[in-house]
């Protein structure tokens, strides 16, 4: 059966392929905002876009951790099967308040300089106003990207920035509103404050 259940009519088959098509698509072009609005319907619970990317790219797989939500742990357990794992050693890490933000970041793996897809991929929830002028560039952007960000995006990428990892190693980061905006800045993408 490929529904989740009575409460969620999200389509752990379809939904899940075309979820996981739209994340490509915000990481393979930066600063894009795709809407996960329709899937999002389908779930219930306060975090149903993280469920929603949850479902799209967690299986039996890989590991994740979840901060400070324990109800959305439960939830992406019982219906992924992955493993929970602690925030050092997690694959996915989802960051449901701001005040996890620093923490989650600074300890996130960033893979090895041997093995740098080993490293850890954030999830964000991120309900802010894009006030923030920025300009990125990097893979994926044609030039130089101007756009405007949340305060928690123009946050997340400085801490990322602050860490220096070594090329090609870096945490991606995923940016998601409670309406079921999703926004990529892989681990290569760099900002420049407008000024």
């Amino acid at each position: 059966m490929t529904v989740l259940s009575k409460k969620h009519s999200f389509d752990m088959v379809f939904d899940c392929q075309e979820v996981f098509r739209l994340i490509l698509e915000a990481m393979a072009n930066p600063s894009r905002i795709v809407d996960l609005g329709k899937f999002v319907e389908k779930l219930y619970g306060n975090y149903a876009v993280c469920l929603a990317v949850a479902f799209a790219l967690l299986d039996n797989e890989v590991s994740f951790h979840v901060c400070g939500e324990q109800s959305l742990s439960s939830e992406i357990i019982s219906y992924t099967l992955a493993a929970e794992a602690s925030l050092e050693s997690a694959d996915f890490v989802f960051v449901c308040q701001s005040d996890e933000l620093q923490n989650a970041m600074e300890t996130a793996k960033c893979g090895t300089l041997i093995n740098p897809h080993k490293s850890a991929m954030l999830i964000i929830s991120d309900n802010g106003q894009p006030l923030i002028p920025l300009t990125l560039y990097g893979p994926g952007i044609d030039g130089r990207s101007e756009v405007h960000v949340t305060q928690t995006m123009r946050d997340a990428i400085a801490i990322r920035d602050a860490q220096h990892y070594e090329y090609p190693q870096g945490i991606d980061l995923l940016f998601i509103s409670g309406e079921g905006k999703l926004t990529a800045i892989p681990r290569l993408t760099k900002m420049e404050v407008v000024v």
